[in-house]
């Protein structure tokens, strides 16, 4: 990251991006059957922003939330995570977005989701509106491809910040391919490709990579993706792949995934991200990186809900620096985040 964007810094790291109140289901099944919902709060970015401050980094989340209750509960949920919102604007004429959805992995035929966002306060953000020293004065820039599928302005908004400029920070950029969210006749793989491509560190996963741009396997989307210092290609079960640049070429990292006794498949993705991001921001080597975003996904898949407090820093340095065998055969359930080395919910096999 540049020298003079350090030096200024006002923030370890910025994330801008839509958060929405989200409805979560009291009990599986189909969103006609289930009674009630309760409430909590969603958005790639601000839960990587929450994730970082509760990992002890100064974070700051910027976004819009209307001038209304929802906008209300979304900065003081946010706030309470630790995060900086002093920098999210209200809009007095548009809503602050929300969606309902079902208890179901996200992966399945099964999922529902109901988003109740189209012309919501975060889809007016663009370059005339967002402020700009929040967003430079910062080690780290966190970006996700869903801020430029939600309007024209958001699209150009990710265009200028991830421009080549002077004392530009790290630009963090998770691909976060969603078809559903892009407007009909918009080629949004090939918005995501390019934006990518302009970004410093680059998170994708191996499915959407095929399904955004037909390319398959670790080696092909480094292939279309030689730009980035850093590509962290997650492979599901399989781990991930990390090409980073050394010298004149890749050191190529692949650390496995955890097993987890998973009580919910949300906001692993997020959560991943914020741990690569945490231990990159203290300059851990890349292998430590990684699992530091394995630890922190293993935090979020066995609570219910999108966001939990993470492992204390010194328990998860222990974790990550375990040998390949003892981490080969680690295996964390629910709890395990508030343990010591002698939970029963944190066991080598």
């Amino acid at each position: 990251m540049s020298g003079s964007a350090a030096r200024t810094a006002t923030a370890d790291v910025v994330c801008l991006g839509e958060s929405m109140v989200t409805f979560l289901p009291s009990q599986p099944g189909r969103l006609a059957d289930v009674p009630s919902f309760g409430r909590g709060i969603g958005g790639a970015e601000s839960n990587v922003a929450c994730a970082l401050a509760a990992a002890g980094h100064r974070a700051k989340w910027v976004g819009r939330v209307g001038a209304d209750g929802f906008g209300d509960h979304l900065v003081d949920a946010i706030a309470g995570y630790g995060v900086d919102t002093s920098a999210v604007r209200r809009d007095p004429d548009r809503p602050t977005g929300v969606y309902f959805r079902t208890a179901t992995d996200r992966a399945t035929d099964a999922y529902e989701v109901a988003y109740y966002r189209a012309g919501s306060a975060a889809s007016a953000m663009s370059p005339h509106n967002v402020p700009y020293d929040d967003l430079l004065t910062t080690r780290v820039l966190h970006l996700s491809g869903i801020t430029a599928a939600l309007s024209a302005d958001c699209l150009a908004l990710l265009h200028d910040l991830t421009a080549p400029r002077d004392g530009r920070p790290l630009v963090s950029f998770d691909v976060n391919h969603r078809p559903g969210l892009w407007r009909e006749g918009e080629t949004g793989p090939e918005v995501l490709l390019a934006l990518a491509r302009r970004s410093d560190l680059v998170f994708v996963g191996e499915d959407e990579a095929e399904e955004a741009w037909g390319v398959h396997g670790t080696e092909a989307i480094r292939a279309a993706l030689p730009e980035p210092d850093v590509l962290v290609v997650k492979r599901g079960a399989d781990g991930v792949t990390v090409f980073s640049r050394s010298g004149g070429g890749d050191t190529v990292t692949t650390v496995p995934s955890l097993r987890v006794d998973v009580v919910a498949a949300v906001g692993a993705g997020d959560a991943f991200a914020a741990g690569f991001l945490s231990a990159t921001l203290r300059d851990l080597p890349v292998r430590d990186r990684a699992r530091h975003g394995h630890l922190m996904a293993a935090a979020v898949l066995t609570v219910p809900g999108d966001l939990t407090g993470p492992p204390p820093r010194a328990y998860a340095d222990r974790l990550a620096a375990l040998d390949d065998e003892a981490w080969g055969t680690l295996r964390l359930g629910p709890g395990w985040t508030v343990a010591d080395g002698a939970n029963e919910e944190v066991r080598v096999t």
